[in-house]
């Protein structure tokens, strides 16, 4: 069991992660912005940092600090929450090698879902259901691309193999495909 755990992230994510620690009896180190200092999370947090400037880059994504944070106030474990940094694998693999417990997936694992094509077949190999599509990327020839959207049956979603983009477009209707990188 952990006695102290830094949370990587900010309002609600935070408040959630802190109120788990509360009832699990764990310290909780809120990281912030200079815009965030004032922040609920931040004043219900045992101990807080303050990591940076107003920008997400120079602070909840910036890992130095996030480390840094972690070591000046003897953290064990980094629970990074939702969103910013909780999917990026070196990040994972940089909070384990700085001798600290990341909380969640390995980066090995975060690494294999983090693309779509290779989460499936992953899925597919351990007996996972999955929805119906394609089992890898998509043909070049829009003519091919219409003949398996047929096949599957409408609404189709589309969704980039990686980069979290999330769905590109859903065709609710057989029409041309959009022109959407």
């Amino acid at each position: 069991m952990f006695e102290k755990i830094l949370i990587a992230n900010r309002g609600e994510i935070a408040l959630r992660i802190q109120r788990a620690c509360r009832e699990m009896g764990i310290k909780s180190v809120a990281v912030h912005s200079e815009a965030d200092a004032d922040a609920k999370y931040v004043k219900l947090a045992d101990e807080s940092v303050c990591i940076g400037s107003a920008s997400s880059s120079q602070s909840y994504l910036h890992i130095p600090s996030i480390i840094s944070a972690a070591e000046v106030t003897d953290a064990q474990a980094i629970h990074p929450g939702y969103g910013f940094l909780s999917e990026n694998a070196d990040f994972a693999e940089r909070v384990e090698k700085s001798g600290f417990v990341f909380i969640g997936p390995r980066p090995e694992t975060i690494r294999l879902m983090g693309d779509k094509v290779s989460a499936k077949n992953a899925m597919k190999k351990a007996g996972i259901p999955c929805v119906p599509g394609v089992d890898g990327a998509l043909p070049d020839s829009p003519a091919e691309i219409t003949k398996i959207a047929r096949s599957i049956g409408y609404p189709v979603i589309i969704k980039a193999a990686g980069g979290g983009v999330g769905a590109a477009c859903v065709w609710c209707i057989p029409k041309p495909l959009c022109s959407m990188p």
